[in-house]
Order: C-alpha cells, then sequence, then structure tokens
C-alpha cells in the first residue's frame, strides 16, 4: 500500500498541477467505532486508509481503496463458570482487527477548489477478533462481503496544486460472523482526515 502511494504522489507531482484533474489519491488516518455488538462496540482511533481512482467523467470516478481498523474494549474482572463446575476470575480486552479493500464509485459535485462527494465501496473484509486475557487469549477469524457510503469533501487550498486535505464520514456493513464471539455482521462507523494528491 505504501508502495502504491508513493508511486501516486510521484505521478501527481508529474500530472497538470490544477484542481479537477482526472485522477485523486487520499491517504490519511482513520477513527473508527464498531456498533451493534456486545464484543468490542468502543471508538478507537487505530485505523488508516488509502484510495485512488480515475474520473472517467468529469465528476464520475471509479477507484480502489484499502484501509484498517483496530477497535479495543477492555472488560473489567469477573468471574467465567465452565463445564463441571469449572470457574475462571479475570479481566480482559477483546479486539476487532478490520482489513477491507476494493472498488469505489465516487460522485463530485464540483471540481474547482473545493470538491464535495459522496462514494460508494463495495469489496471484501478480513476480520480478527481477539479475547486477550493475562495467561491466553482466544482468536477468530473469517472473511466477509463489505459495503459501505461515505460523504466528503477534498479542499485544495494552493493555487495550481493537486495538493489539499480530505475529510469524510462514514457507515459500513460487512458480512463476518463469528459463533464464538457472538458476532452476526460487523457495523462501523467513523470518519477519516486525510491528505488529497
Amino acid at each position: 500500500m505504501i508502495l502504491t502511494a508513493v508511486l501516486f504522489v510521484f505521478s501527481a507531482a508529474a500530472a497538470d498541477a490544477q484542481p479537477g484533474r482526472r485522477f485523486y489519491v487520499d491517504a490519511g488516518w482513520q477513527f473508527n467505532g464498531t456498533v451493534g455488538n456486545d464484543f468490542a462496540s468502543n471508538g478507537n482511533g487505530w485505523g488508516a486508509y488509502i484510495e485512488g481512482g480515475y474520473y472517467v467523467l468529469p465528476r464520475i470516478a471509479v477507484g480502489l481503496f484499502g484501509s484498517f481498523n483496530t477497535n479495543n474494549e477492555y472488560v473489567p474482572r469477573c468471574t467465567y463458570m465452565g463445564e463441571n463446575g469449572s470457574a475462571l476470575t479475570t479481566d480482559k480486552v477483546n479486539s476487532i482487527y478490520q482489513v477491507p479493500f476494493g472498488a469505489t464509485l465516487r460522485y463530485r459535485f464540483s471540481y474547482k477548489v473545493f470538491q464535495p462527494y459522496i462514494q460508494a465501496k463495495l469489496g471484501a473484509n478480513y476480520a480478527q477478533e481477539y479475547s486477550y486475557m493475562p495467561t491466553m487469549a482466544y482468536v477468530d477469524e473469517q472473511w466477509g462481503f463489505y459495503a459501505s457510503p461515505e460523504i466528503g469533501f477534498t479542499w485544495h487550498p494552493f493555487h495550481r496544486s493537486n495538493f489539499g486535505f480530505q475529510f469524510a464520514a462514514y457507515y459500513s456493513y460487512a458480512t463476518n460472523r463469528s459463533n464464538g464471539f457472538g458476532l452476526n455482521g460487523i457495523d462501523n462507523v467513523g470518519f477519516k482526515l486525510g491528505v488529497s494528491f
């Protein structure tokens, strides 16, 4: 992902330096919250994203995206009852790690200095769930289908430069299932802050 971003940056430098060009590359920090589950529902800022695309029409672009995020939730000490009368008293940290990637379709409302847009993402989502305890860890992993609508803007404040800033808010749903951790799909909400080339 880093090598691809570097290549896009050098391509952007060689291109005609005007907002409204035919391609875009966005990358930055991502804050993600998982909602609707009892396993790890906290929001965490342990995420990043990269995406790029080409405007096949002046306002419509197709492209690719990739991101990752980790959500952790601390569970205070309590006693868990097992089979045959056994019990375990411990605290733990529940964690969901996700890596979605796939294709994008973007519509920008303007191709001037300020470019608000809406975007749809479809692809795959790799997820791992962990439950860390002081003496052991439980792990599950699976693949799922990923879909995400997004609304945001890019702003190119420097005259005749493709460099700019991006802000976006999104919702996503992944079909990942984990019987062991009680997940029946993963709902995410969050926002992104980054740079645009």
